[in-house]
């Protein structure tokens, strides 16, 4: 166990195994976050020095992990780690972050739709000559 909610009981820890398991993280990458400076607190340790998280961690890691599948920097993913662990007041900051990247990812997505439009039309193209039997009109590069 590490640490008291604010009842007094005991806060379960996981392991590094089961947060990996839980995140989709692996273990190699759960070392990599915690001395990038990349986790909100400090990750507790047993009197064996083996690393024990606790729910917590695992949300701040859930949310990490979208926000890097999503194409943030480790750098901005760093600086809002870093803005989130000063505390209270620097909540426009955050927003600031957060919100360039929300826009950097509408982006993406309206270019990931023009390109599927292309796409989808294309597949048409080939679907409607093929229903028809013939290729006339498709591209053929030994022509």
């Amino acid at each position: 166990m590490s640490g008291m909610t604010t009842t007094g009981a005991p806060v379960p820890s996981l392991s590094i195994g089961e947060v990996a398991e839980r995140t989709g993280l692996s273990v190699h990458a759960l070392r990599f976050y915690e001395r990038e400076g990349l986790l909100v607190g400090p990750v507790q340790r047993t009197s064996g020095g083996r690393r024990r998280y606790t729910s917590f961690d695992v949300e701040w890691l859930l949310i990490c992990v979208k926000l890097r599948e999503s194409g943030m920097p480790l750098a901005d993913l760093k600086h809002f780690a870093e803005l989130v662990r000063r505390g209270p007041g620097n909540e426009a900051d955050r927003l600031r972050l957060l919100d360039a990247h929300r826009q950097r990812v509408d982006a993406q997505i309206q270019a990931l739709e023009e390109c599927r439009s292309v796409i989808a039309w294309k597949v048409g193209v080939y679907a409607e000559h093929l229903a028809r039997g013939e290729a006339d009109g498709l591209w053929d590069p030994t022509a």
